[in-house]
């Protein structure tokens, strides 16, 4: 397995090692001692998410509050993905910047994300299926998000004359400044 830290420090992106042969492809998607071992700290799992989106939905920006912040290990299963990542740790060097990659079931990767970012992700393909292990509990009194298109943040999230489709709930979410001002 490759892990390579991102320039927001504790967030990594994680490529399996890869074995396909004529029968197709087989990759261990997590293995708790190895993960452990590369980010360099321990990580206990308590909940599983998975989202199926069609193209042009956009998740996020999500996080929840301090005291139920979650740290999280992402994949697509199926499909393409702009991921991105925003560090909201405001004693991080990097406090209020952003990461961005895609990941897909084509390139295998996944992301860990510490505790203390906000996370979101744009469909790329026709449809995506997402999962995600979460370290602690979803506690709905503890959710909270940015609004994707915060120009403070200025996250670039491609072709513009692409659709993004929001939730109701995304589409009100504060910017970065009404929550850390």
């Amino acid at each position: 397995m490759k892990v390579t830290e991102t320039q927001l420090k504790g967030c990594f992106i994680i490529e399996p090692d890869i074995f396909q042969d004529d029968r197709g492809v087989f990759f261990e998607s997590y293995q708790k001692k190895r993960f452990e071992s590369a980010i360099g700290k321990s990580v206990a799992f308590v909940q599983d998410n998975q989202s199926i989106s069609k193209q042009g939905v956009l998740r996020g920006l999500h996080f929840q509050k301090k005291e139920h912040a979650q740290a999280k290990l992402v994949r697509v299963i199926r499909g393409e993905v702009l991921d991105v990542i925003v560090d909201l740790r405001v004693d991080s060097d990097t406090f209020g910047e952003h990461f961005k990659t895609k990941i897909s079931s084509d390139n295998h990767k996944s992301i860990f994300i510490p505790k203390g970012m906000a996370h979101g992700f744009l469909t790329l393909s026709e449809e995506v299926i997402f999962a995600y292990k979460c370290d602690d509990y979803y506690h709905s009194g503890a959710e909270c998000g940015i609004i994707y298109n915060d120009p403070d943040l200025n996250i670039d999230w491609g072709d513009s004359d692409k659709t993004i489709f929001l939730s109701e709930k995304d589409r009100h979410l504060p910017r970065f400044k009404e929550l850390f001002s």
